[in-house]
């Protein structure tokens, strides 16, 4: 399952999830409100930015939305 580190007012998050909808994929939402979940987004990413995805089956992690999207393509 992906897990989709975000915040709600962030238009590159929504962006994201609309494409994840659209096309049906089980995926965790992960608040960086919620300060835990902040600091787990940093200590895997290096840093506070969102959105960024982690698909734990393939072994990838990314940052940038358009660069999410483009992945996504690939593997559904």
């Amino acid at each position: 399952m992906l897990d989709l580190y975000m915040l709600e007012t962030c238009p590159y998050c929504k962006k994201v999830m609309k494409y994840l909808d659209e096309h049906d994929f089980e995926y965790n939402k992960i608040n960086i409100e919620d300060k835990s979940n902040e600091e787990i987004l940093i200590k895997l990413g290096g840093k506070r930015q969102v959105p960024f995805i982690v698909d734990k089956d393939r072994n990838v992690q990314m940052y940038e939305s358009s660069d999410i999207v483009e992945y996504l393509k690939t593997i559904h």
